[in-house]
Formats: C-alpha cells, structure tokens, sequence
C-alpha cells in the first residue's frame, strides 16, 4: 500500500506513521511543505531507528506527486481468463466529511491512501478534482477528527486485511 501524507506538520505523527509503513511493507509519501524538518532529531521519538530503514518518497506539491508517483507504480491484475490487465494504482482521499466509508471500499495492492495536514486536513481544490474517491471513517458528530496516525492505522489496516496481508505474518 501506499501512504500519503499532504503538508503533514506534526514530526511525532509522521514518525509513527513511517514507523506503520515499515511494518507493514507500505511506502510513506511526503508532500512538502512540512511543518517540521525530515531529520533524526524531529522524528527520532516515534520513528525511533526505524527512519532510514522506511521507504520514503518526497515531492515538491501535489502536481509533482500526480506526476510522478501514480505512473512509477503498475499492477497487474487477471481477469477471469488468466488475461493480464495493467491497472493504475487509485487514489483515496480520507477527509472526515468524506460521503463514503472507508470499509466499504474495495482496495487493491498499491492503492493511494491519501491524508491532509493535521490541522487543515486535505486542501478544497484537491478534494473537488477527486470527489467521487473521498473517503471517511465514522466518527461522533462535533468533535474534530481522530489522531493522523491513529486514522492512518484504521484505514491502512482494512487495505492489508481486504488484500489478505500479502507479504505479513
């Protein structure tokens, strides 16, 4: 899976998650600008000696991560007939006003699972390009939002249980 971070400014949040990432063989996608620096210092409480062992990709802003993180990825899916089909790799964006649940999406290897800033979550003209793939997960009305890194985990994990855990034990 692929786990993508827009504008993340909490170290400790993003040092969990890359954390996550390794443990669960995901990549970490950062999108800059970032509210703290990528060195040992900011992360080194949650992300501890994992950092250099997580597969990290940065990129300048969302354009650059359309251009080139979507196209580096292929999967190969079979039909029925044992025929290949080469599939691009979707995009979710999870907002907490998302119409539609986060288990009821099919996920497949490599899909994007897509989080905005902790403070201003997912940019408005990001949301409108992709509104049909917004995804949520339930949570009381008139409270904020979950933790990052906790929304992270929910969401990766029904990705991993759905494709069957491919490559964990």
């Amino acid at each position: 899976m692929n786990i993508v971070l827009h504008n993340p400014e909490i170290p400790h949040n993003t040092g969990a998650i890359g954390r996550t990432c390794l443990m669960t063989g995901s990549h970490l996608h950062l999108i800059r600008p970032y509210g703290f620096f990528l060195d040992e210092k900011s992360l080194k409480r949650s992300g501890l000696d994992y950092w250099p062992k997580i597969n990290v990709h940065e990129y300048d802003n969302f354009e650059d991560f359309q251009e080139r993180a979507t196209k580096a990825i292929i999967v190969k899916d079979y039909d029925e007939d044992d025929t290949g089909i080469i599939r691009k790799p979707r995009s979710f964006f999870v907002e907490t006003d998302g119409g539609v649940n986060y288990t009821d999406v099919s996920y497949r290897p490599n899909d994007f699972l897509i989080f905005g800033s902790e403070t201003t979550g997912l940019p408005p003209k990001i949301l409108q390009a992709n509104k049909d793939s917004i995804i949520r997960i339930p949570m009381i009305k008139g409270e904020r939002s979950l933790n990052l890194s906790v929304a992270v985990g929910i969401v990766l994990y029904e990705a991993l249980r759905q494709t069957g855990f491919d490559g964990l034990f």
